[in-house]
């Protein structure tokens, strides 16, 4: 808490006042920049329909990359990479249920939007629900995936995933 204070711009003593450890804290900023995370994803999605919509597959791309690469961007800069992301896991775990939670329930809702505006058509078998569990699993394999992909090859990796969620990637022989 006393490395934590000045870079807060705040006293230890201050900083006590809002959290009562540093576990306290940490699970702040985890929700903090997971309720970011998720509310910039979805604001890229509506600039996209604001505009006219485009390529689905782009947009779905480009809101997983906001939802969970700009964090792992920023985790990746640090030394302690490994052990930030297993204490987040650890201590927060409920945190990262509810966001995934909630951000899968917006991306539904969202599918089902650009399927009334005619930008996509879902199966008679697959729900907006399944499909954005779907497209979720993807987004957080490709951050997990041994050995790790360069948090450059982020975005093209979203693109694959989301294509192949979208559009399959084999041909019935």
């Amino acid at each position: 808490m006393s490395g934590l204070a000045p870079l807060c711009g705040l006293s230890r003593r201050a900083l006590y006042h809002h959290f009562s450890n540093k576990e306290d804290a940490f699970r702040y900023l985890l929700k903090h920049d997971g309720d970011r995370a998720i509310s910039d994803g979805l604001e890229a999605a509506r600039r996209h329909l604001d505009n006219g919509g485009g390529d689905v597959a782009a947009i779905f791309a480009e809101i997983m990359d906001v939802r969970y690469g700009h964090n792992r961007r920023i985790l990746a800069g640090s030394p302690h990479a490994m052990e930030i992301n297993d204490r987040a896991f650890r201590l927060a775990r409920d945190i990262m249920i509810g966001h995934a939670v909630t951000f899968q329930a917006q991306l539904a809702e969202l599918i089902v939007e650009m399927s009334e505006r005619g930008m996509l058509k879902l199966r008679p078998d697959i729900d907006p629900a399944a499909l954005a569990q779907t497209l979720c699993d993807g987004a957080r394999g490709s951050n997990q995936t041994l050995p790790p992909i360069p948090v450059t090859e982020l975005p093209a990796r979203y693109r694959t995933i989301v294509d192949a969620i979208l559009y399959g990637t084999t041909k019935a022989a």
